[in-house]
């Protein structure tokens, strides 16, 4: 292809779309829920949806941690906030519940024993 004099190929302009590659790198790894962990929840958000209880959820990946949110309404803050923090696996259990408050209502080492503290069709009368 010729160009006239002071004409430039745009595909050789060092500034051209502004790409930085850089080879064998990979993205920063994100903790996420695995199959059987995300139907747990979502088995339980079906529940209290029919129960009416809540109406919507988020789930937000980090470096550090999975969250999976659930509202009453979706303009408000978060009734209740399920995360999983491999980080805490050892000590305290990577799993945990956390209400709108701040307060951490369970934490363990099995999800679905930490989700009964939510699951108000588990609670029995005696």
């Amino acid at each position: 292809m010729t160009f006239g004099s002071g004409d430039v190929d745009p595909s050789q302009s060092p500034s051209f779309g502004n790409v930085v590659t850089t080879r064998g790198a990979t993205p920063a790894a994100q903790v996420t829920f695995t199959r059987r962990e995300l139907t747990a929840i979502l088995n339980l958000y079906g529940r209290m949806v029919a129960a009416g209880e809540w109406r919507d959820y988020s789930i937000d990946f980090f470096k550090d941690r999975a969250v999976f949110s659930v509202y009453r309404r979706t303009s408000e803050a978060p009734l209740y906030r399920i995360e999983k923090n491999p980080k805490l696996a050892q000590r305290q259990g990577a799993f945990s519940v956390i209400a709108a408050a701040g307060l951490i209502v369970r934490r363990g080492q099995e999800l679905d024993r930490v989700l009964r503290a939510i699951d108000k069709s588990s609670l029995s009368l005696v």
